[in-house]
């Protein structure tokens, strides 16, 4: 199985978004070809880059998802499992070890809940 990841290296950078997702489409078609099981997740929450990243996110998830709709693979929702619902946008804190990455608890809460693929 290979999962592909959006990033938010591509966002803190200040890279074109559609360009970022024509290459995890391109890493998603490879995968194919290789004869792989390939599931696409979408960007996190980004605590440490929220506010100003948040409308970036929302954006390159919204082309994640059509990626993973054209190319008929799993989309895995990292960012809504892992979204606070009372601070839309970040991360809670026992899900983040940096702001930037999951915690233990975080990982824990991906692979209990959106690492259920078909």
């Amino acid at each position: 199985m290979l999962v592909v990841q959006g990033g938010i290296n591509d966002i803190a950078q200040g890279r074109d978004l559609e360009k970022a997702a024509e290459n995890l489409r391109a890493m998603v078609r490879r995968g194919k070809e290789l004869g792989l099981r390939v599931a696409l997740a979408d960007v996190l929450p980004w605590n440490n880059g929220w506010p100003d990243a948040e409308p970036k996110i929302r954006r390159l998830n919204e082309l994640i998802t059509a990626v993973a709709r054209d190319e008929q693979v799993p989309l895995l929702p990292f960012h809504d499992t892992l979204e606070d619902p009372e601070r839309l946008g970040r991360m809670r804190e026992e899900w983040t070890s940096d702001g930037d990455h999951p915690s233990t608890e975080g990982y824990r809460r991906l692979g209990e809940l959106a690492f259920r693929l078909p």
